[in-house]
């Protein structure tokens, strides 16, 4: 019979277990993305990494002139743009400033969300864990499946399902679906403009800075309201 087959870990733990503003971040995003466990968040945060590591190695041996990084570079570009990560003219440089929330939003469970096919992010987990859901007539019962881009149109209620059934009360109203819709968009969008902080400590000094700013601004208002007025 051969050995049993054992699977791979897929995903890296962080290095320090206790650190109160990493933990709060990902609690954060457990609940906007509707994730069951950590794990499922280290998973998408490795794929990014992943994906930078790659990028950066093969920048590197671009400068040297080395052609086998040419076509490994057309392959992982390529592989970013099927995956609706990066657009199709994208470069290394755009896979270098991914982000773990883009891959969070590739998820098949916030994609049946966006579209509207259900309230919550937490039962779009279940129509998907339960077989309700389908891309191009497929049942696809994984809610960390990547959705490529020639499948976001393809994605709905699995047709051997009883919510299929357009008088199934489980299933979102015609009426309420752009409201849906749209709060799922605000809830699930990846943020772009952001500025990223690496250090908590440089993150410290910049809120600081900010806090004596507005107390300097706050103090000349004050200094401008009870200095007297110019005699005429």
């Amino acid at each position: 019979m051969g050995d049993p087959k054992f699977s791979r870990k897929k995903y890296e733990t962080p290095s320090h277990p206790w650190e109160g503003e990493r933990i709060k971040a990902e609690n954060d995003l457990i609940m906007k993305y509707g994730l069951k466990n950590k794990r499922e968040l280290w998973r998408a945060q490795s794929l990014v990494r992943r994906l930078r590591t790659q990028s950066r190695d093969l920048q590197a041996r671009l400068r040297t002139g080395d052609k086998q990084a040419e076509i490994e570079t057309k392959q992982l570009l390529a592989r970013c743009a099927k995956l609706a990560l990066l657009p199709s003219e994208a470069t290394l440089n755009d896979v270098l400033a991914l982000s773990t929330e883009e891959v969070l939003s590739r998820r098949f469970q916030t994609l049946i969300y966006r579209k509207g096919l259900a309230y919550t992010p937490k039962q779009a987990r279940q129509f998907i864990v339960h077989g309700h859901a389908s891309i191009a007539g497929r049942k696809v019962t994984i809610p960390g499946y990547m959705v490529k881009r020639n499948e976001e149109d393809q994605m709905t209620y699995h047709e051997t399902s009883p919510i299929a059934n357009d008088l199934h009360p489980v299933r979102p109203k015609e009426e309420d679906l752009p409201k849906i819709r749209e709060a799922a968009m605000a809830k699930t969008e990846a943020p772009k403009d952001d500025i990223k902080v690496a250090k908590p400590k440089l993150k410290k000094l910049l809120k600081a800075e900010l806090k004596e700013e507005k107390e300097t601004e706050g103090a000349d208002i004050d200094a401008a309201e009870v200095e007297p007025a110019e005699e005429k």
